[in-house]
C-alpha cells in the first residue's frame, strides 16, 4: 500500500472514531471547515456572501451544508450566470436510540435500558458486545436551554445472548424481539433507578435536575482499523455512511474551482426516510441555495437558471459482492472492494442516476484516470434506496447516485476495502475540479 493510499485510510479511521453520533459528525465536519478558513453561517441571520468565500450552515446541529463560491463566478460566455457543483452524503447510521424515560426494571434485581431501532441494523451483530451513548443532551441553565455533545466512552450496557441451551434454534438464525431481547443490560443491583439520568447528567457537566431531554443512541466500542496481511481492509462501525461523508469533504477541502460555487452537504436521518427538517427531504439543500444566489446579488430567475446548469453527486456506500454469496448480485454490474468509485443505478429510480448523469461522471472519472464500477441489484430483488432522490425532489438537479463498496452494511462493524477511501477521494476531486458547463440534457462541456 503506497503512502497516500495509507494516508486516505488512516484519516478515514480517526473520522469514524471522531463520529459516535450523527451530532457529533456535523460537529467533527464543523471543526473541519473552522480549521479551512469557513465561515459559518446561521439560518436565524441575513446572510452575505462574495467570490472567493468559503461559508456554511448548521441545522439541528446534525446536519452540515457547506459553499465555496469561485472567484471567476458568472462568466459571460456561459448561459447561466452561475451554478453549482455539489457532493452531498449523510451522517447517521443504523443503531439503538435512548427512550425518554430509559429504565426498565428486571428480575433479581436487573436494570435494563429501553431502547428502539433507529433504521435497519442487523440486529444479532449488536449482542454480547460492551456498548457506551452518544448523542446530544438538552440541560437547563439558568434562563437557558443549552444542548450539549455527550459521548460516554466507557463500556456501560451490553445486549446479552440467550445462551443456546435455552434455546436450540438460535444457534444459526436467532429471531430476535426488539421489545424483548434487545433491551441493553445496564446494572444486576449496584444501580438503582435514575442511575442512567445521573450518568448522563454528570457527562453533560449539569444536575440529573437539569436534564431535559435527550437524543441518545447506543455505540459500539471495537475500534475501526486497517487490517490484513497486505493491509486490504478497513474495519469499523458506520461506515455507512461515514466513508462516503469523509470522502466527499476531502475532496471538497482539497479542489478549487474559480467558475462555480462548489458545495458540500451531509445529511442527518437517511436511515429513517430523510423526512425530517434536517434530512435530504427538508428544504435545507434548497433554502441554501437560494439564499447563496440572493447572497451574490442574483435574481430568483437567475437562480432557476443556475440549478438547471448544476450537477449533484449522491454519495453512499454500495454492496460490494459477498465471497460467500455472489449469487446475490447480479452477474454483470457487480463491484468489488477496492475496485473504486461504484456508480448505482436502478429502473425503479431508487437511485437517480440516469443516462447523462452516468456519462458526465464516466466521462470525467475516465479523464483523470479515476477506476470506476457499475452496481445494479439483481433483476428479481428489490434492493435499497439512498438520498439522492429525495434531496431532487426539493432541489431538482442532474445528478447520480454513487458509493464505495463494502461488506456487511448495516452490521455494527462493516467491511470496505483500503484503497476504495483514496480512489473515492480522488474520484470526486475530479467532479470538483471540472468546469463543468451542462446544456440541458443535450450535452455539457467537462471544461
Amino acid at each position: 500500500m503506497n503512502e497516500s493510499v495509507r494516508s486516505a485510510a488512516d484519516g478515514l479511521v480517526e473520522f469514524v472514531r471522531a463520529c459516535p453520533s450523527m451530532f457529533h459528525t456535523a460537529a467533527e465536519i464543523c471543526r473541519r471547515l473552522d480549521g479551512a478558513g469557513f465561515t459559518r453561517l446561521h439560518e436565524a441571520d441575513a446572510w452575505e456572501m462574495a467570490p472567493g468565500g468559503r461559508y456554511y450552515v448548521v441545522r439541528n446541529n446534525s446536519s452540515v451544508v457547506a459553499l465555496k463560491v469561485g472567484d471567476e463566478l458568472g462568466t459571460p460566455s456561459r448561459r447561466a450566470p452561475h451554478h453549482f457543483q455539489m457532493a452531498v452524503a449523510h451522517g447517521d447510521s443504523p443503531t439503538y436510540k435512548v427512550k425518554s424515560s430509559p429504565e426498565l426494571p428486571g428480575p433479581e434485581g436487573a436494570l435494563r435500558l429501553d431502547v428502539e431501532a433507529y433504521g435497519g441494523m442487523i440486529d444479532h451483530t449488536w449482542l454480547d458486545r460492551p456498548l457506551g451513548l452518544a448523542g446530544r443532551v438538552l440541560v437547563r441553565s439558568g434562563a437557558r436551554v443549552e444542548s450539549r455533545l455527550v459521548n460516554i466512552e466507557r463500556d456501560v450496557c451490553l445486549i446479552p445472548s440467550l445462551a443456546i441451551h435455552l434455546d436450540r434454534s438460535s444457534g444459526l438464525a436467532p429471531q430476535l424481539n426488539r421489545a424483548v431481547d434487545l433491551c441493553p443490560l445496564f446494572s444486576v443491583g449496584e444501580l438503582g433507578p435514575g442511575s442512567f439520568l445521573e450518568m448522563v447528567a454528570a457527562a453533560a457537566g449539569a444536575d440529573a435536575a437539569d436534564v431535559l431531554a435527550h437524543d441518545l443512541f447506543l455505540v459500539a466500542h471495537e475500534e475501526p482499523r486497517v487490517w490484513g496481511e497486505a493491509d486490504e481492509f478497513v474495519s469499523g462501525g458506520r461506515l455507512d455512511d461515514l466513508q462516503c461523508a469523509y470522502v466527499a469533504l476531502s475532496a471538497f477541502l482539497s479542489t478549487d474551482n474559480a467558475r462555480d460555487v462548489s458545495v458540500f452537504a451531509c445529511f442527518d436521518n437517511e436511515e429513517v426516510g430523510s423526512l425530517t427538517k434536517q434530512g435530504a427531504m427538508s428544504t435545507l439543500l434548497a433554502d441554501t441555495l437560494l439564499r447563496a444566489s440572493s447572497a451574490l446579488g442574483r435574481t430568483p430567475e437567475e437562480h432557476r437558471r443556475a440549478l438547471a446548469a448544476s450537477m449533484l453527486v449522491s454519495c453512499d456506500n454500495a454492496h460490494a459482492v459477498h465471497p460467500n454469496h455472489p449469487e446475490r448480485y447480479d452477474e454483470a454490474n457487480r463491484c468489488r472492494l477496492n475496485g473504486g468509485l461504484v456508480v448505482k443505478e436502478a429502473a425503479n429510480q431508487h437511485y437517480c442516476t440516469d443516462a447523462f448523469s452516468r456519462a458526465l461522471l464516466v466521462a470525467l472519472l475516465d479523464r483523470a484516470g479515476v477506476p470506476h464500477q457499475s452496481f445494479a441489484n439483481r433483476s428479481d430483488m428489490a434492493g435499497g434506496s439512498t438520498l439522492g432522490n429525495l434531496s431532487n425532489s426539493q432541489v431538482s438537479v442532474h445528478a447520480v447516485d454513487v458509493g464505495l463498496p463494502q461488506l456487511a452494511m448495516h452490521s455494527v462493524f462493516e467491511t470496505a476495502g483500503a484503497r476504495d477511501t483514496a480512489l473515492g477521494i480522488a474520484a470526486l476531486e475530479a467532479f470538483y475540479g471540472a468546469d463543468l458547463v451542462i446544456d440541458g440534457a443535450d450535452g455539457a462541456e467537462l471544461g
